[in-house]
């Protein structure tokens, strides 16, 4: 056993875990563009200049209609992008840094609980981002179809 390998209590699941593997990834690649595409479909169907007005009066950020217009479109094609694996590393860190300042000016000063619009959920889906872009879109993708990730 190489140095770093990790003993299986049950040696017979390797082969299940390595044939796995690229399909448990890509399942979690393609949720999280799910997640993401559904989460800008609201923000659409919302109207730009509800989700700019929530984001200038409640938030307080600058020039909320360049942010609600980029939030809707980074969560639309980045979503769709995420799904298929296309320039999944970009789409992955812009949504991981769309959702780290979503978790400073929106969810932060509520907590962690995400029933009370804590930090909970933001957290998580952006280090899931994070960590995809990290990794890249796997085996089964596009990327990986085209051979050249960024």
């Amino acid at each position: 056993m190489a140095k770093g390998d990790v003993k299986l209590m049950y040696p017979g699941l390797k082969e299940f875990y390595t044939a796995a593997g690229p399909f448990a990834y890509t399942a979690c690649r393609v949720v999280v563009g799910i997640m993401f595409l559904m989460h800008g479909w609201g923000k659409f169907n919302a109207g730009a200049a509800r989700i700019a007005t929530n984001f200038g009066t409640n938030y307080h950020l600058p020039m909320p209609d360049l942010f609600a217009y980029t939030a809707m479109g980074m969560e639309l094609v980045g979503g769709a992008c995420l799904i298929i694996g296309l320039f999944t590393r970009f789409f992955a860190a812009a949504l991981a840094i769309e959702m780290l300042i979503a978790l400073i000016v929106a969810h932060l000063p509520k907590g962690y609980s995400a029933a009370a619009g804590g930090y909970e959920y933001v957290l998580l889906i952006g280090v899931v981002c994070f960590a995809i872009a990290i990794r890249g879109g796997g085996p089964l993708s596009v990327d990986a179809k085209i051979g050249k990730e960024l």
